[in-house]
């Protein structure tokens, strides 16, 4: 029999051995269980935690003040840190290939938190490409924090630097058209400027912006690491220089996640490669459908694939949206049923009209987060939906792009698979 410290070793060599994501998806947090005795990940909702040592708990605050790492030893106070949430952390790390990660309440939450970050170094100045989910969009617009946004296309980034830019971002696939960039070259543009990379859309199944350059991955946990519609999240997944800065904010503010929340993303976590994969499939096929459509004019499908489809119908979307049955006509996505919204009047309307309509976002554009029902079945819901009659024929000014094509103006993706 192995003793503890055997034990302890055989851990490590399993731990840095490399793994399929398939396998971290299932395993990472969970290292430990088996050494104490459990299956299941306890949640842990302690708000604080007893102390009879108070000059080593001084020392593990003080270490945190200077450097944010995570304090050595037994949990202190539930805004420092929880276990339950650290597993998440460790989990979503270990996908994303990164050193750290963080989680917060909420996306937004945790872009708030990389721009305070980089706003306490004096660096207030960011460059976004477009489009990026609205709200992300808002918040740097209206300067909410006292940032300052300079709006250019992927191959102005360079030229778009200054001496106080602190950050970059952008989201690939975009929320909502799904256009995608080269985010290796987005890095190389950036020089010493981190790269921040909104992976919501295409989550660590379908890429790992880190490997090519990207120094912050953001998701709103909420969508496909969650995956249920039950649990709302954010996490930043970074380098851990990056990551205790990002815990010292965390801790200042407040925007902490709950035990129970990191608990459902890691279990969430365990099926995000099978979800992802299956839906894609499905979106995937009904992207050929609805690009073949002639009530359709124009379809977005990522060249990478996944379970987002945006599409631009020849009609009213409102009369599409008032028309489903089985689909859930309701903001967000990444769950296991299947949603559309109308990204104009919901996600993107807090966007000023003329730069939502420059980033590609249509008055016509429906997006549509596809779940896990049977393809023929979201398939007869759509069409009953898309046979609605259509009201809205004076609803876009503007003249509708070839059908079929992408936001790039080339073949829809969906007729090439």
């Amino acid at each position: 029999m192995d003793t503890p410290l055997e034990t302890d070793a055989h851990d490590a060599v399993r731990r840095t051995a490399p793994r399929a994501l398939a396998t971290e998806a299932v395993h990472a947090g969970r290292d430990d269980l088996a050494r104490q005795g459990l299956h299941a990940p306890p949640i842990d909702l302690s708000t604080t935690y007893p102390s009879y040592d108070s000059r080593g708990e001084a020392a593990r605050i003080d270490a945190f003040a200077t450097t944010g790492a995570e304090p050595d030893g037994p949990p202190v106070y539930g805004r420092l840190g929880n276990p339950t949430v650290a597993r998440f952390e460790t989990a979503l790390a270990r996908l994303e290939g990164t050193e750290a990660a963080v989680a917060f309440a909420s996306g937004m939450a945790a872009l708030s938190a990389v721009l305070l970050v980089r706003a306490s170094m004096g660096l207030r100045h960011v460059v976004a490409v477009r489009p990026l989910y609205g709200c992300s969009d808002h918040l740097l617009t209206a300067g909410l924090l006292g940032s300052e946004v300079t709006w250019t296309d992927p191959a102005g980034v360079a030229e778009a630097l200054r001496p106080d830019t602190g950050l970059v971002m952008v989201e690939s696939p975009a929320n909502p058209t799904l256009a995608e960039l080269d985010l290796r070259a987005v890095a190389h543009a950036c020089g010493s400027v981190p790269l921040l990379a909104d992976n919501t859309f295409a989550t660590p199944v379908l890429q790992r912006p880190a490997e090519q350059g990207a120094r912050l991955v953001l998701h709103s946990a909420t969508k496909y690491l969650g995956g249920h519609g039950d649990v709302m999240a954010g996490v930043v997944a970074c380098d851990e220089e990056f990551a205790g800065r990002l815990r010292q904010v965390r801790f200042a503010t407040g925007g902490v996640l709950h035990p129970l929340a990191g608990y459902l993303l890691l279990r969430g976590l365990s099926t995000l490669p099978v979800r992802v994969r299956a839906a894609s499939a499905n979106a995937a096929e009904l992207a050929g459908r609805l690009a073949a459509d002639p009530r359709v004019t124009r379809v977005h499908y990522p060249r990478i694939g996944g379970a987002m489809i945006a599409f631009e119908v020849d009609g009213d979307p409102h009369e599409v949206i008032a028309g489903v049955r089985l689909i859930t006509p309701a903001v967000s996505l990444g769950s296991v049923d299947t949603l559309i919204q109308h990204p104009a009047s919901i996600s993107h309307r807090i966007v000023d009209a003329d730069d939502r309509r420059g980033a590609g976002v249509s008055d016509r554009l429906l997006r549509l987060s596809v779940g896990l029902e049977d393809v023929e079945d979201l398939w007869s819901d759509l069409d009953a939906a898309l046979q609605r009659p259509q009201r809205g024929a004076g609803l876009c000014q503007s003249a509708a792009p070839p059908r079929g094509a992408t936001s790039h103006g080339e073949p829809a993706a969906a007729s090439r698979r």
